[in-house]
């Protein structure tokens, strides 16, 4: 940042017109540089005073100059103070920008959207996934679709983005795309990171989602129990391609991977881990956060199974499409007599409450074997289900048990 302002008034003698006066100038000073503007007022060269830098007669006229003068040198360091508080260098530049009331050209909501989007784009693989990017591509154009329709519009400054905007959105994406709740809010996140943006580089004075509630609502996630699990382990299958889908499905219950990083594991992350075991070590396509599993004796059979199968030579397992695994895991589904809808992300939920949480693993290390941030993340996959609530109240209920109630009963007569 430049250096703080210095305001000089001077006359110019050689400027002296036909009534014998001459203009008074002023000279605002930074880091050497100077900015000199005339303020268009003229005085007898006696009654100046170049040390007091004003008029020395104490006449009405004079004074009226010398308050003209006054209020010149306070726009000049009002300016100062402006460039400073929004984080702009105190230059001559922009010092004589905010003098003259020269706008700089708006800046551009999906012109801003677009460039960040591309930034995210060139670092997928070192700091975003893909699934990133696409998420940002869907936000962007759903923040096109909804101008055009509701304000007829293609780009809006964002100086002009305010808390209805929001508002509007929100209203839109719930009518127009029939987003839930959830998704509403997620978009509405992706949004406010562009926002956010504008912000930091000072070209958005106020933040629209300020007083605005983004609330997820709590969804009830379905997972197998042990009796649905044992089921679809031990269902004959004939069908290769159903085999495959119902082996990979449940390699993801007992590991916790999510579809696309059991769909990139390679042979090589499988190895001795600390305490001599098989684990898979891998990173999260999602988060790029390290997953370390042990491998759980049903998982190790089914990377056994697959050993010299001509699909997995490099990858682990002979994974499908997510969209053909979906599809697939119905066939799987009534072929075993299981009515929930199978999804491959359900099988990421049964690892974590099924078979961990319910057998006594606790939170923390479900969420470091999830590969999670932070404990909340974990709590909204791995909610504590009946059972466990049953079996730790049976305890409570044993302690209780040695009480003698008539004890209880004739201490209360008392």
């Amino acid at each position: 940042m430049g250096d703080m302002i210095k305001v000089l008034f001077y006359v110019r003698t050689n400027k002296m017109n036909r009534k014998g006066l001459i203009p008074i100038y002023m000279r605002v000073t930074i880091s050497g540089r100077r900015f000199n503007v005339t303020t268009s007022r003229y005085v007898e060269p006696a009654k100046w005073s170049a040390i007091g830098e004003k008029m020395d007669c104490k006449t009405e006229e004079n004074q009226e100059v010398n308050d003209y003068l006054a209020v010149l040198r306070n726009k000049a360091f009002t300016i100062q103070k402006k460039l400073m508080a929004v984080d702009k260098p105190v230059t001559i530049q922009e010092f004589s920008k905010q003098w003259y009331g020269v706008k700089e050209a708006g800046r551009m909501l999906i012109e801003i959207f677009k460039h960040h989007n591309q930034q995210v784009k060139d670092l997928v693989g070192r700091q975003y996934s893909h699934a990133t990017w696409k998420r940002y591509e869907t936000s962007l154009e759903h923040t096109q679709h909804f101008m055009e329709d509701t304000y007829k519009i293609s780009d809006i400054d964002v100086s002009q983005i305010k808390y209805k905007f929001i508002t509007d959105y929100e209203f839109w994406l719930k009518t127009k795309r029939n987003c839930n709740q959830n998704s509403t809010v997620k978009y509405l996140t992706n949004f406010k990171k562009i926002i956010f943006i504008c912000i930091k580089n000072s070209w958005l004075d106020r933040d629209p989602f300020v007083g605005y509630k983004m609330i997820k609502r709590e969804v009830e996630r379905e997972v197998l129990n042990e009796e649905e699990l044992k089921v679809m382990t031990e269902k004959k299958l004939v069908i290769d391609r159903i085999a495959m889908v119902r082996d990979t499905f449940l390699f993801c219950c007992y590991t916790g991977l999510a579809y696309i990083d059991v769909k990139q594991l390679k042979r090589t992350e499988i190895v001795t881990g600390i305490d001599g075991a098989k684990w898979i070590f891998t990173h999260r396509e999602k988060t790029e956060t390290p997953s370390r599993v042990p491998l759980l004796p049903p998982a190790f059979a089914i990377i056994e199974r697959y050993k010299n199968h001509p699909l997995c030579e490099i990858n682990l397992l002979p994974v499908f499409s997510n969209q053909r695994m979906n599809a697939y895991l119905k066939e799987v589904a009534d072929l075993c007599g299981i009515t929930k809808k199978l999804t491959t992300h359900m099988a990421r939920h049964t690892f974590a409450t099924t078979v961990t949480l319910n057998n006594g693993v606790p939170i923390e290390t479900v969420s470091k074997m999830l590969g999670h941030r932070n404990l909340r993340t974990t709590q909204h996959y791995a909610k504590v289900l009946d059972k466990k609530v049953s079996e730790d109240m049976n305890l409570l209920k044993a302690k209780f048990a040695v009480i003698d109630p008539a004890a209880i009963v004739l201490q209360s007569n008392r």
